[in-house]
């Protein structure tokens, strides 16, 4: 029996497996996009991120991604300086043109990339289309799932296929 090892790969006879990809970590999400037009104003961006218990919207005008807004944007560039956000637009406050990642991208790449360059929110584009985002924490939960399933096979290994299991 193969045993893999964190991101796909084997143990047992240094094989890679499929890695897991960007495609896989959506899927657990579920198919909701939460967005806002970049001339609605921060306090809806607020709310949506309130309303859907997440850090960060998608910036979409006429369905192409023109940018994103997080939780700590709009404390630093709305909040700090003293304005109301219910004053200001999005476009005021958003990264413009953010890194993007494609669905076929594997997630040890994106976990490197947000990590070396301070990300925690990554779009997904396929061919232009939005799919969603990859958050850290989705990483994260995949990392402990594809650990999990590890212990698991280590576990029958020792039990059932060892000698002397």
């Amino acid at each position: 029996m193969p045993i893999r090892a964190h991101f796909g790969f084997q143990l047992a006879f240094g094989k890679q497996e499929a890695m897991r990809t960007v495609k896989s970590a959506l899927a657990q999400k579920g198919g909701t996009l939460i967005h806002v037009r970049s001339s609605d104003m921060v306090v809806e961006a607020l709310h949506r991120m309130r309303d859907n218990r997440v850090r960060s919207v998608l910036v979409i005008d006429d369905d192409v991604l023109v940018g994103i807004v997080t939780q700590g944007d709009c404390a630093i560039r709305v909040l700090l300086p003293g304005l109301d956000a219910k004053q200001p637009p999005v476009n005021q406050v958003m990264t413009r043109d953010p890194v993007t990642v494609k669905p076929t991208d594997p997630l040890e790449g994106c976990m490197t990339m947000m990590a070396s360059r301070g990300f925690r929110h990554l779009p997904v584009l396929d061919a232009g289309k939005v799919m969603g985002v990859i958050s850290i924490g989705d990483i994260v939960k995949d990392v402990i799932q594809e650990l999990e399933l590890n212990v698991g096979e280590l576990t029958r290994y020792i039990m059932n296929d060892s000698p002397g299991g």
